[in-house]
């Protein structure tokens, strides 16, 4: 049985655990605020989850979400990533995190930005353009016609496999989208950002090629 740590404990974080404890897996999951404020959560998840700091969350895993938003001072445990895929689930939303230059003139994403952070880990853009409650309510069996698809972004084609398999186990599709500096093109804004939407395989393939470079909002 395979442990994932997760980054992260909000809304999309905690819908991946529920998943992945869904699907066989253990689950080491940390959150900014320490690990005795996610009892309630841990209690719902079972005996295969448990909480931790992110940097225990980050040794625990044999691969790592992280499921918080970028920021430039890094905040990652980077010792306890070495090595390891992570799974980046955060979205570039300026409101939000304030303004990168890099990002907003297309000269870098905010992936990469997030790979320059975590040079000895393998980073893959994940799980981005799905709303959380989705991953139970799209998710269906292998070779279902028509099985809802999301997209990966890597540098690295063993984190591109792993997100392949997982997408799979957890009930969708894979468009791989690599390397990172495509990985804007499921970003907000673009036609493949549907994330209440439903997107077979051919036609998030089309919406990938459809995406055009958006002025900084």
């Amino acid at each position: 049985m395979a442990t994932i740590g997760i980054i992260g404990a909000g809304e999309v974080g905690s819908q991946i655990a529920r998943a992945a404890i869904a699907n066989g897996y253990r689950v080491v999951i940390a959150n900014s605020r320490g690990p005795e404020t996610l009892a309630r959560l841990v209690a719902e998840l079972g005996p295969d989850a448990r909480a931790a700091t992110a940097a225990d969350a980050a040794e625990a895993g044999d691969f790592v979400v992280v499921a918080v938003p970028l920021k430039l001072a890094n905040d990652m445990p980077v010792e306890q990533l070495a090595g390891k895929i992570v799974l980046d689930t955060n979205n570039y939303m300026p409101w939000r995190d304030g303004r990168y230059a890099e990002v907003d003139v297309g000269e870098k994403t905010e992936h990469e930005l997030r790979q320059e952070q975590l040079p000895t880990s393998k980073v893959a853009k994940a799980f981005t353009h799905i709303q959380a409650p989705r991953l139970f309510l799209s998710a269906r069996p292998s070779g279902t016609p028509g099985r809802h698809a999301l997209s990966v972004s890597s540098d690295h084609p063993e984190a591109v496999e792993l997100v392949t398999r997982l997408y799979d186990q957890f009930g969708f599709d894979t468009a791989d989208n690599s390397p990172l500096s495509e990985s804007w093109r499921s970003g907000p804004g673009q036609p493949a950002w549907h994330a209440h939407e439903h997107q077979t395989l051919p036609e998030l393939i089309v919406n990938l090629a459809k995406a055009r470079r958006l002025p900084p909002r």
